[in-house]
């Protein structure tokens, strides 16, 4: 079936009405008519050609909820009419040691992503900027009924992005975590990290959020640009999740961290970034990254955040806005997370 959708036609180049083919439906696939997709900022980075070369013209958007329309023969996990999500990935070996664990995302043979990667059949994955979508079930999210389906979209990759790690490393009663910058990623941290039961902080270049970072659910907020901050808060977290797209200075963040804290990486930057080793030597701490998460951990943070009642914060947008939220999201004037109505694309 053909059906709409925005794509990139070249790297840097404005995102423009197309129509795609999706393939028909397997044995184990679910297609899904799809009601919003979020805006990552990983959408801009992969259009922009900043992680390298793309297979040309691609749709991103692995943000995905809306409703499925169509089941293969052989599923039985997901029916006509369900509620469902899809995030980052759809397709992985299915046997290697991370598949068998359930890191999928960390899959030996590669994960297949939602776009811009090698389905299994060859042809190039294209995302959620469009009104349908076809995918395996068993890389299909339930999404429960109680949350908003527009502001719950951004769970499937901002959420999960931020569950992963938090889960990870234990945040929680008696814990105090920092998160680095309060983006589409980092409001996610605070609102999941709170409920995890953690102390939670805010480190942002200026103040001018603070009063959202409280309301979302942080108990501290501090500048970074003041450098009383860094020596304020020295040898005090025992968790950083750094959410920032941006180069930043990672020793005297880890300068932050008590013993055996960890600083970890989600955000993911264009250029390198390099370190001083005294100060992962210095309180024996660890510097780490994390990438979203396995396809059973993703439905438990979907049920985690229906148990607690958190979804994104969101400005819902028609699909011609697509080129000027992108420009929106790169002068951070968003709050927080941008998400196209799949309707308005006809």
């Amino acid at each position: 079936m053909r059906v709409n959708a925005y794509a990139a036609p070249a790297a840097g180049q404005p995102l423009a009405p197309t129509t795609i083919e999706r393939r028909e439906v397997g044995a184990n696939d679910v297609l899904i008519d799809i009601e919003y997709a979020g805006i990552c900022h990983s959408d801009i980075h992969t259009v922009n050609g900043d992680w390298g070369p793309q297979p040309f013209p691609v749709v991103p958007g692995h943000e995905i909820v809306g409703t499925v329309t169509e089941v293969g023969a052989d599923v039985s996990r997901h029916r006509v009419g369900d509620r469902v999500g899809v995030g980052c990935m759809v397709g992985s070996c299915g046997e290697c040691d991370s598949c068998r664990a359930g890191d999928e995302q960390y899959c030996r043979q590669g994960m297949i992503g939602t776009y811009a990667a090698t389905d299994r059949d060859g042809t190039t994955t294209q995302g959620g900027y469009s009104t349908h979508v076809v995918v395996d079930a068993d890389y299909v999210l339930s999404v429960p009924e109680t949350l908003d389906p527009a502001a719950a979209t951004p769970l499937l990759c901002a959420g999960i992005t931020t569950y992963s790690p938090l889960k990870h490393w234990q945040a929680g009663p008696g814990k105090k975590v920092a998160v680095v910058g309060l983006g589409g990623l980092g409001h996610m941290a605070v609102k999941i990290a709170h409920a995890m039961g953690a102390e939670v902080t805010v480190l942002s270049q200026s103040l001018k959020k603070q009063e959202d970072g409280l309301r979302l659910g942080a108990d501290h907020y501090f500048a970074t640009s003041d450098p009383d901050t860094f020596e304020a808060l020295a040898d005090s977290f025992d968790l950083i999740i750094n959410t920032v797209s941006a180069k930043i200075d990672v020793s005297a963040y880890l300068g932050l961290l008590a013993v055996n804290g960890a600083m970890v990486n989600v955000g993911a930057p264009a250029e390198p970034l390099s370190l001083n080793v005294f100060s992962l030597l210095s309180n024996r701490r660890t510097f780490a990254g994390s990438m979203i998460g396995g396809i059973a951990e993703t439905q438990e943070m979907l049920d985690f955040c229906a148990e607690h009642g958190i979804v994104s914060e969101v400005e819902v947008i028609r699909a011609d806005q697509v080129n000027e939220a992108y420009e929106r999201v790169l002068a951070s004037d968003v709050r927080y997370r941008f998400v196209i109505d799949s309707s308005t694309l006809g």
